[in-house]
């Protein structure tokens, strides 16, 4: 899907229909989806951190959605909208007050680093071989998600319920994440030491700076870095 690549980002839009069911203490499978992701908003980090290239992602429950029947979006609405000979009683017999969905859905919105050809297998294959078993967790009451047990059948599955995306996370510089992490950590670091150099005459801030190039390392994409998903003031950098 060439509409999913912007440059080397891909953007993924996944929806997967959540089955009809109660677990033995009787709670939906759908809440019980929702329970498990809010749960990973009590871990130190999202298991997400854990996939390679992950720009960004988003996982929720959708219940349902609501249309209103007037206006519509498309171009023969649209047109329409500017008959006047065409009454609203007849207008409202034409469009339905509201649209239900079949089915609640686990929706998986993420944009990752897939070079200039998107490679959406590799990145599923990487996600598997993370987060396997936390992937488990949360499609594991979704159809079609049964006999799902390695990487090929994870791809084959995402690809199944994929959706075009048409909007991209505008926020990245398009490198690779290990390169946008060391850029993350080099702002923040360089931005201490610019305070903490105020005033001082040149041979010592250019003393300093020696030092500071030298703690930083910049050419090392490995550490010290910013840690991947990373949101806790302690423990946002990774240190060789």
């Amino acid at each position: 899907m060439a509409s999913n690549i912007s440059g080397n980002a891909y953007a993924l839009t996944v929806l997967s229909p959540i089955k009809e069911g109660f677990t033995s203490d009787e709670k939906s499978y759908a809440d019980t989806v929702r329970d498990r992701l809010q749960g990973w908003n009590f871990e130190e980090n999202s298991p997400m951190a854990l996939v390679p290239q992950t720009y960004l992602c988003r996982y929720f429950v959708l219940d349902d959605v609501y249309t209103e029947s007037l206006p519509g979006a498309g171009a023969i609405d649209t047109f329409v909208d500017w008959l006047p000979v065409v009454p609203d009683k007849l207008r409202h017999c034409y469009w339905p007050n509201q649209d239900h969905l079949k089915s609640r859905y686990l929706v998986f919105s993420c944009n990752f680093h897939g070079g200039p050809k998107g490679d959406l297998d590799g990145y599923l294959r990487n996600m598997w071989n993370a987060i396997g078993d936390r992937i488990k967790e949360v499609w594991g009451y979704c159809y079609g998600f049964d006999g799902v047990d390695n990487a090929d059948k994870f791809i084959a599955y995402i690809k199944k319920c994929q959706r075009e995306a048409t909007l991209f996370f505008v926020g990245s510089n398009d490198d690779p994440l290990e390169e946008q992490l060391k850029a993350l950590y080099l702002k923040q670091e360089f931005s201490k030491f610019a305070v903490a150099n105020q005033g001082l005459d040149a041979a010592t801030v250019r003393a300093n700076f020696k030092e500071f190039i030298q703690s930083v390392a910049p050419t090392n994409l490995t550490a010290p870095t910013w840690v991947p998903g990373g949101y806790r003031v302690d423990k946002l950098v990774k240190r060789g």
